[in-house]
């Protein structure tokens, strides 16, 4: 627990704001757990690590967008070569991807 953190989940000296400790509420550790899947990025096979937890946040983004996880990474590929020259780590982008899926646009501002 963080030394911000106190019991009960309060932030130490935050008067009544809500603090976060995922340990009081059942976490599933399993969120944490790193899956390999093969996926085809703009038609070239490769395998993704990432935690399970990223793994859920990505069908999500492919539910909203009516697509497959494969073309949601193939799009977030394509682009970040397209804008940016590329990424050396592909897999950190995806989870800034989730991140701020998460988060809202008022993240990126």
């Amino acid at each position: 627990m963080s030394s911000r953190m106190s019991r009960g989940g309060r932030v130490a000296g935050g008067a009544d704001r809500q603090g976060f400790d995922p340990f009081e509420e059942n976490f599933n550790m399993g969120l944490a757990q790193p899956l390999s899947r093969s996926v085809r990025l703009n038609g070239f096979a490769t395998c993704l690590r990432l935690e399970a937890v990223y793994w859920r946040i990505l069908e999500r983004i492919a539910e909203l967008n009516q697509c497959s996880v494969n073309a949601v990474l193939s799009y977030v590929d394509r682009e970040v070569h397209l804008r940016h020259g590329g990424v050396r780590n592909f897999s950190g982008l995806i989870r800034v991807v989730c991140v701020v899926f998460l988060l809202g646009p008022q993240v990126t501002r």
